[in-house]
């Protein structure tokens, strides 16, 4: 069986990526936080969250022993975070500032490495903190990148769908055209990796746009050139696949998809063991412990959820068995309309949101559910919330609760591509994608005249209303 035994509502905005250390949990998420858990009662650390990212952090990865945890941004830098103290170790800046998308660690802690939307990968030499190499790999975005276990290799991944393999002077060792029709999403090695006399052989997933998740087998003999061999195809889920893990004996293979399942096989085999549902939205981020049997997954409805796997998985692929997990639901508030809620469903709902802060006031003002649903800013101001930055997290939360209920998600073409929230000043820039007003502002004003999702020049920055979005935008809030 696989069952959740914990989960995490820290976040304000949709989790990136989740990685696990030997004792700890981190998350990544478009609010511009990573957050840390303790994985003996996943009580949040007292220096977490650790902010430091300009924009939303896309990845995240522990270093092998645990001491150091790395993240990147569309902001352009990786930076390196000390796990024990949250400090600020490193700032490592894109030498073209290109939005980073992907970042990973060399086994080995000596390199560290981050693939950008302007198709290129930054290699920097990790003691020093210095700039070893940056070089193109590819014409388009790089979303995915991980090492091999030896260290002297790792793959990339992009939007136009090619998997390559590169040694560490970015010297490519094979490339494998259209690996994932319409885009790789993820890619991770298995730990361990085979010696056969003169060959060395590793297992690699990969997975994307194309609905598949694939298990390769890259090998090298001495003095001959690298050679992937496809051994699986998964494809038990029903949409585009974003991300992929091994468990650390290499025995599972663990995915989450745009189906908003998590889809656990025996990687050996390519059978599926178990269909894990429990996310509201996209699965963006899964993860294996190293030393526990746990799988953490992270969504775009802003949640990390933790499950234990049982004994009855079957690790020697004797027996595979197929379930389907709907993990715990909340107790006694949940299962009632908002509207319903009572005063203290209010108070149990403001602490697991992080709002600990507002129980009193709430309470003085007898704030039940009926009276949360219509709270607005106006109200809220009333209440006595001074703080802007406290106020705005209420409210998104409040919207994020009613479209919970109502069984609703805003259409991706909805959100602006920077912040991620739902546009309500939307306008098209030169580049011809639609943005808030208020954030690509903010960026041009703040980096190069460069698009955030193209991170080619600016031609103007000239902004036009995209007065047909507002509507349509419109349209829908009203219809919620």
């Amino acid at each position: 069986m696989v069952s959740v035994i914990v989960t995490l509502r820290q976040h304000t905005d949709e989790v990136s990526c989740c990685a696990f250390s030997p004792s700890l949990l981190a998350s990544s998420s478009g609010d511009k936080t990573l957050r840390l858990y303790n994985t003996t009662d996943f009580s949040e650390l007292p220096f977490s969250p650790l902010s430091g990212h300009g924009y939303g952090v896309h990845c995240c990865c522990f270093s092998s022993c645990g001491s150091y945890l790395l993240s990147c941004s569309t902001d352009g830098s990786a930076i390196a975070w000390s796990s024990e103290t949250g400090e600020v170790l490193a700032v490592l800046q894109h030498p073209g500032r290109a939005p980073l998308r992907a970042c990973a660690l060399a086994p080995d802690s000596s390199l560290l490495l981050a693939g950008a939307c302007d198709g290129t990968v930054a290699l920097w030499d990790f003691p020093s903190r210095t700039l070893r190499r940056c070089g193109a790999v590819s014409e388009d975005s790089v979303v995915a990148c991980c090492f091999s276990p030896c260290s002297q290799m790792f793959v990339t991944g992009c939007t136009h769908g090619d998997l390559k393999l590169w040694d560490t002077d970015i010297s490519v060792l094979h490339a494998e055209k259209d690996a994932h029709d319409l885009g790789v999403a993820c890619c991770k090695f298995a730990p361990q990796f085979n010696v056969d006399g003169c060959c060395v052989e590793f297992r690699l997933a990969s997975c994307g746009q194309d609905s598949q998740l694939k298990i390769w087998i890259v090998s090298q003999r001495e003095g001959a050139a690298c050679v992937m061999k496809l051994l699986h195809t998964l494809t038990s889920q029903s949409a585009p696949v974003l991300s992929c893990a091994f468990s650390s004996d290499g025995e599972l293979v663990v995915s989450g998809s745009v189906d908003k399942t998590v889809a656990l096989y025996d990687a050996n085999l390519g059978t599926l063991l178990y269909t894990l549902k429990q996310h509201e939205r996209y699965v963006t981020a899964v993860a294996l412990s190293p030393t526990m049997p746990w799988i953490a997954t992270g969504s775009m409805d802003r949640t990390v959820n933790v499950w234990r796997i049982g004994d009855g998985v079957s690790r020697t692929g004797a027996e595979s068995r197929q379930t389907e997990c709907q993990g715990r639901k909340l107790p006694g508030h949940s299962r009632l309309l908002v509207a319903d809620w009572s005063e203290e469903d209010v108070q149990t709902w403001l602490c697991e949101e992080g709002l600990q802060e507002l129980v009193s006031i709430f309470k003085a003002n007898n704030i039940d559910g009926a009276e949360l649903s219509q709270l607005s800013k106006e109200t809220a101001t009333e209440l006595g919330i001074e703080s802007l930055g406290l106020r705005g997290r209420l409210l998104r939360k409040i919207e994020a609760l009613k479209a919970e209920e109502s069984g609703s998600e805003a259409p991706d073409e909805f959100l602006c591509p920077i912040t991620r929230e739902l546009m309500k000043d939307p306008v098209i820039a030169a580049d011809g994608y639609s943005y808030e007003r208020e954030s690509i502002e903010n960026w041009i004003r703040g980096k190069s005249k460069t698009s955030p999702m193209t991170n080619l020049p600016l031609q103007t920055t000239l902004l036009t209303p995209n007065r047909s979005l507002k509507t349509a935008i419109t349209r829908w809030k009203s219809s919620q």
